[in-house]
């Protein structure tokens, strides 16, 4: 199956890897459940400045070293440099490998190179060591939707909703995978 590298592949792989995490503290704790229990609040305004902060979180892997090879491999990525990507990714699963963003955000440079099984597996991983990793889910569901699996994809994207329930392109995929589940009324 190939893969075009589009615009809308550029941003699940933005939201595969998360926002770049700013400088400020936004929310006032370093718990992700306690953040991705305001986070699941459908009526949570601030639920931008939540993301950031889980995303933040997850960046770090309690070493210097690894979230430096994290941070050149997404600058790689994000420059259009895969490959280089993908040795950097690669070097943090070596280094961290219990570390679920290094697993996560290679298998964002595995799906933006067409290599969707890889990318797979590598969610797998990612979800495996942090299974609230709801862009982790997002990337799974698009593979899915993308490999023919649309009942399977729905199933993730509505896991996605549970923990994130303010993602228009998750509630956009619920509606496209819906329609393919159930099919169109005539």
């Amino acid at each position: 199956m190939a893969v075009r590298i589009s615009i809308l592949n550029l941003v699940v792989a933005a939201a595969l890897l998360g926002a770049t995490p700013s400088v400020a503290q936004d929310i006032p704790t370093d718990d992700p459940q306690i953040l991705l229990d305001r986070l699941a609040d459908p009526t949570q305004e601030r639920w931008q400045r939540i993301e950031r902060q889980i995303t933040r979180i997850w960046s770090r892997s309690g070493s210097a070293s690894v979230d430096l090879l994290l941070q050149r491999g997404r600058e790689a990525l994000e420059q259009g440099q895969t490959e280089a990507a993908l040795d950097h990714f690669s070097a943090v699963i070596d280094h961290a490998p219990e570390f679920a963003e290094g697993w996560h955000a290679r298998a964002t440079a595995w799906f933006m190179s067409g290599r969707l099984g890889l990318a797979m597996a590598d969610l797998e991983h990612a979800l495996a060591l942090n299974p609230q990793n709801f862009l982790a889910m997002i990337g799974l569901g698009r593979i899915l939707e993308d490999m023919g699996h649309p009942k399977q994809a729905q199933e993730v994207m509505l896991r996605v909703n549970a923990i994130h329930p303010h993602r228009d392109d998750v509630k956009a995929a619920l509606q496209r995978l819906d329609k393919a589940v159930q099919g169109i009324s005539l």
